[in-house]
């Protein structure tokens, strides 16, 4: 490995924000703030090369799905990157479903803290408030060609990816994720809570496709009314649900159904609640007529016992398990295998069990789309964060670009080739040039996050559209959604604006973060609460009350001040 220069560090910190702005394509930053030249780095002299002639070890943390392969170290993935560097990372992990408790104790402990996290798997409000706590580094000094190519070449491709990065004061804290699978509203990503609706069941009690909600309602009535003979005739051991889902769980949410009362807004954002209306003006989802009058058409569906009973507690493990039985008449996912027991090669043929539902028309037909044309696919949180740990930066940064290499962030994304298992998530193949292609595996019958998981790393990763047929195919699951959002859902997307994802200030981020906690669970509970009990007007107007009280106003003057200072093709996503 090279020898360090420190005396060169000032100078070379210089050249690299010269490089950086001329190579990595920067335009500026989020929240319309200016540049800030990065703090001084120390960069080996001409860089890294790969493999390193040396050993060298550095410290991670990451995490691991549950009934998955604890040990990074033992993940092919892994395996091949250390072969291809000559860096061995000493890991320290933690289980996924505890991630969310345990990640805010390693940050309070730096002294126990490895060098880098990755996946970080943190918000804004958090990588904020590291960030002023010194416990994590800026990292936009290496984001240079010499030190981070791959990633540069992403940030040329696309500068709002770097301005989406950034804070306002120019720091960059961390190493984004980034998938575009489609793009405007055709994104894969526009819709999260795809509703599916059992479309056996339909045909065999010789019903059609519903279009409306009145329609959609005699449906889960039939499959109700008729459930002796559904248990018989597909032999389901339990009882039949008609509507399974869990509310307020994102993807799994029924809300998208409630798309068509009113002024058309359902609830995209669970966790934020606002719509931009076409007067490019914030407004909050539940304070609108058509979300009260969605929720009380849910209440009549769960008065009429249409809805899963268990929606308001099950977790993912109860909901998929019941789904896998058969029970489910109509059920909500990011795709129907993770909850039904539907192979993907009937998906694939059309003879599936189960098909999309389309948007149904109440007062209007609409669906408000999740995310715009940059905001789609992109995490700022879930790549990487380097710690005050760190004892050799450059060399950290250079070894995680590798993993944005358009060979490697495929696999980081969804699995690797060549496993010592029986299952492959890819086949090595070649493209028409005759250059390394990844292939997807066919998936069968298993469920495509669960078989991704025990493969995938996540974190540093980007997956670009022009990297298909490529460096990549299209994930079989991922071409039959894109399809079914292109054909189903998109000529029913008529919202002009979306909230783009911009980086606010520590202020803003601190500040709607303190408001939304009150918000959102209001919000929340007000839904759970009407969606069983329906609403009075002195319910409705409680939860108004309440919401005022909470600062809504506030809340969304926030909002609003970052799409008064956006760009259209920012707020747009066709």
């Amino acid at each position: 490995m090279s020898k360090m220069r420190k005396s060169l560090a000032l100078i070379m910190a210089l050249v690299m924000v010269t490089m950086l702005l001329a190579g990595c394509g920067s335009s500026g930053t989020a929240g319309g703030s200016g540049g800030a030249a990065s703090a001084p780095v120390e960069v080996p002299e001409g860089g890294y090369t790969f493999p390193l002639a040396e050993k060298a070890e550095i410290s991670g943390l990451t995490r691991f799905a549950a009934n998955t392969e604890p040990d990074p170290n033992n993940r092919t993935i892994y395996k091949r990157l250390e072969e291809k560097t000559n860096v061995h990372v000493n890991w320290k992990t933690i289980q996924g479903d505890q991630w969310g408790d345990k990640i805010a104790l390693e940050m309070a402990n730096i002294k126990t803290l490895p060098e880098f996290i990755n996946p970080a798997g943190i918000g804004d409000t958090d990588i904020l408030k590291y960030a002023k706590q010194g416990v994590i580094i800026p990292l936009e000094g290496y984001i240079t060609p010499e030190l981070m190519p791959n990633l540069c070449k992403v940030f040329e491709q696309f500068p709002e990816y770097r301005d989406m990065s950034t804070d306002e004061n120019g720091h960059i804290w961390t190493l984004p994720w980034i998938e575009q699978l489609g793009s405007g509203y055709t994104a894969i990503q526009t819709i999260g809570n795809m509703p599916f609706i059992n479309v056996a069941w339909l045909d065999f009690l010789g019903l059609d496709m519903p279009k409306t909600t009145d329609e959609f309602k005699q449906v889960l009535i039939a499959f109700r009314d008729h459930a002796a003979e559904l248990k018989e005739h597909f032999n389901i051991a339990g009882d039949i649900v008609p509507m399974s889902c869990i509310i307020s769980g994102g993807n799994e949410d029924c809300t998208i159904l409630c798309n068509g009362f009113g002024e058309g807004y359902g609830d995209p954002d669970s966790g934020r609640h606002i719509v931009i209306d076409d007067n490019k003006q914030v407004i909050c989802a539940a304070t609108t007529e058509g979300w009260r009058k969605g929720v009380e058409w849910l209440h009549e569906l769960y008065a009429e016992n249409l809805i899963d009973p268990d929606a308001f507690t099950q977790e993912w493990s109860t909901y998929v398990a019941k789904g896998k039985s058969g029970r489910y008449g109509v059920c909500f996912s990011w795709d129907v295998a993770n909850i039904a027991d539907v192979s993907m090669a009937d998906i694939q043929a059309g003879t599936a069990d189960w098909a999309p539902l389309p948007m149904l028309k109440a007062d209007v037909l609409n669906l408000t789309p999740n995310n715009g044309s940059f905001t789609s696919g992109f995490d700022r949180g879930r790549g990487a964060v380097l710690t005050a740990n760190a004892k050799n930066p450059a060399l950290i940064c250079a070894w995680l670009d590798q993993m944005y290499d358009p060979i490697q962030s495929p696999q980081n994304n969804w699995g690797t080739y060549g496993e010592d298992d029986e299952f492959d998530i890819f086949v090595m193949g070649t493209n028409a040039n005759g250059e390394p292609m990844l292939q997807h595996a066919p998936l069968g019958t298993a469920s495509p996050v669960e078989v991704r998981e025990a493969e995938m790393v996540d974190g540093c990763l980007a997956v670009l559209d022009n990297y298909y047929g490529v460096y990549v195919t299209c994930p079989d699951d991922a071409l039959y959604r894109l399809n079914w959002i292109k054909d189903i859902y998109t000529p029913d997307m008529h919202t002009k604006y979306v909230f783009p994802n911009v980086f606010m200030s520590a202020d803003d981020t601190k500040t709607l973060s303190n408001l939304n906690a009150d918000i959102n669970k209001c919000i929340n509970t007000a839904r759970a609460n009407g969606i069983m009990n329906g609403f009075t007007d002195a319910d409705w107007n409680q939860l108004q009350a309440d919401l005022q009280a909470y600062k809504l106003s506030e809340y969304l003057a926030i909002f609003q001040k970052y799409v008064d200072a956006a760009s259209d093709s920012m707020l747009t996503a066709k």
